[in-house]
């Protein structure tokens, strides 16, 4: 299951990644924002992450007007490795590297085209399992 959640500077790219979603039958569960009106988006940043944390969803797609916000949110939150991507190599990168949980992207930077080719590489993409990069992860989570 993908958790996904995003504020009003994302909400318009939410919908198209949505459709997206359910072309493929994939679950998903939308943690809000539900309409355009203005929001904070750390809110919507803590509620898929404790989705992912908790075990109820496996990622999660977070969008702000330009992603940046919301992964800075999403990665203040430990186990949480957030990634901000604008084209599909980063999203294959962070995946095969970082083993990321979380896709964040910017409604006002990218358009539904990209966005959804970025969320089916996110997606598809599965961690490498490299020694190198489990290392790197540790430490990032360890703070050794």
């Amino acid at each position: 299951m993908i958790a996904l959640g995003c504020d009003h500077g994302g909400f318009e790219l939410k919908q198209e990644i949505i459709k997206y979603l359910e072309s493929r039958g994939l679950e998903y569960k939308d943690y809000g924002c539900y309409e355009p009106a203005s929001v904070d988006y750390p809110i919507y940043a803590r509620k898929v992450t404790s989705a992912i944390l908790d075990g109820t969803c496996e990622k999660g797609i977070l969008i702000c007007g330009t992603g940046i916000g919301i992964s800075i949110a999403a990665n203040k939150v430990p186990g949480i490795r957030a990634a901000l991507c604008t084209d599909c190599f980063c999203a294959e990168a962070t995946r095969q590297h970082n083993d990321a949980n979380v896709l964040c992207m910017g409604g006002r930077v990218v358009g539904p085209g990209l966005a959804i080719k970025i969320t089916e590489t996110f997606l598809d993409t599965p961690f490498s399992n490299d020694e190198r990069h489990k290392r790197r992860i540790h430490l990032i989570e360890n703070e050794e």
